[in-house]
């Protein structure tokens, strides 16, 4: 089986070495070129073809974003970016996730050599899901990456709306954009949602924040014992665990530390499972892209408890794991392209609170 022909890009002759030393250990991979700029990094993409680049986010003569953004446009390829642990660093990160980059890892500020040594699994596993990716092409249109899309205009609100009703979404690898785009067709006065995406402590505040400017509806952080209102979306802290629990006529999010569950944390299983057992058939449940199956046997569970289940199809994820395994495992009551995910909930939740309304 042919190796994967890696590429590191990277400002830092120590990242760069440290980067192949981890990729050259793996039997199913290879570096085949560095590069100390993105100048540097076109000319070995031409000459080397390679199957996954990683991009550090910030470097001189142009910086990580510019060189992504016309890369995506010209020759769309998989692309791992190497980002760093501050505020802007995960700004930057989210926005190249925005251009195409299928997933990203966030190195340490200090103590880089260890700190990389200590994520060398996580790197290589990210480049082996990267090499396997479905990567498209960037339209010509997409704005400049300092510039952020207006919030979208109002739509056509739900009306009386049972406020017992609550969305859960699972996402992994690809999940940020596709997360955004089910988000972004919410009316404002949809129910609430409980979303847990794979990302590392750091991030998710300004994963967030970003959201909550681009949808008609909150987004924020979960935080621990907060009651879950219609109209909000609250995030899964990186490195914590969101579940929902009832209390009362009220659902409460709750954020705790704990152990990795099916190697992850959040998990999709954690909150997945709280849904089934809390929430039942007022629950809805999205199965985004991603690698792996986290959530998958617990989407049954949900399913099981009475929810509606859906997935997101094959042709619209970046990495089908989570959705093909929640299939696999009977969970799911339809399969749909991501574009159709959001309208689909509102249509389904109009047709359940009008059939409930219809019978009082």
């Amino acid at each position: 089986m042919a190796k994967i022909r890696t590429v590191v890009v990277d400002d830092s002759a120590l990242v760069r070495r440290l980067l192949g030393e981890i990729i050259n250990r793996q039997p199913d991979m290879v570096c085949v070129g560095a590069a100390a700029d993105p100048y540097a990094a076109r000319d070995l993409i031409r000459q080397l073809d390679p199957d996954v680049i990683t991009l550090d986010v910030e470097m001189p003569r142009m910086d990580g974003l510019d060189f992504l953004s016309r890369l995506m446009r010209l020759r769309p390829m998989p692309v791992v970016m190497v980002s760093t642990l501050t505020e802007r660093g995960a700004e930057v990160t989210l926005r190249a996730l925005e251009l195409g980059a299928v997933d990203f890892v966030a190195k340490p500020k200090i103590g880089i050599a260890d700190g990389l040594q200590q994520l060398a699994l996580e790197i290589a596993e990210k480049i082996r899901v990267a090499a396997r990716a479905q990567v498209r092409k960037l339209p010509a249109a997409a704005p400049p990456p300092t510039q952020v899309p207006r919030a979208v205009p109002d739509a056509p609100r739900l009306g009386r709306l049972s406020t017992e009703k609550i969305i859960f979404i699972g996402a992994s690898t690809g999940g940020t954009e596709a997360t955004r785009e089910v988000l972004a067709s919410l009316p404002a006065d949809a129910p609430a949602v409980a979303i847990t995406q794979h990302m590392p402590p750091g991030f998710t505040r300004s994963y967030a924040a970003r959201l909550n400017e681009l949808c008609r509806i909150t987004v924020k952080e979960a935080q621990d014992g907060e009651r879950m209102l219609p109209g909000h979306a609250y995030i899964a802290p990186g490195g914590l665990h969101l579940s929902v629990a009832r209390s009362g006529a009220n659902y409460l999010a709750r954020v705790l530390d704990g152990e990795p569950v099916n190697r992850h944390k959040p998990s999709v299983e954690v909150l997945f499972k709280s849904a089934a057992r809390a929430v039942g058939p007022n629950a809805l449940a999205v199965m985004l892209t991603g690698m792996g199956a986290d959530g998958a046997l617990a989407m049954r569970e949900m399913r099981e408890a009475g929810a509606y289940c859906v997935a997101q199809d094959e042709a619209s994820c970046v990495v089908f794991g989570m959705p093909r395994a929640a299939i696999a495992a009977d969970a799911v009551h339809q399969v749909l392209p991501l574009a159709q995910i959001g309208p689909h909930l509102v249509q389904r939740l109009r047709e359940t609170t009008g059939m409930s309304h219809n019978r009082v």
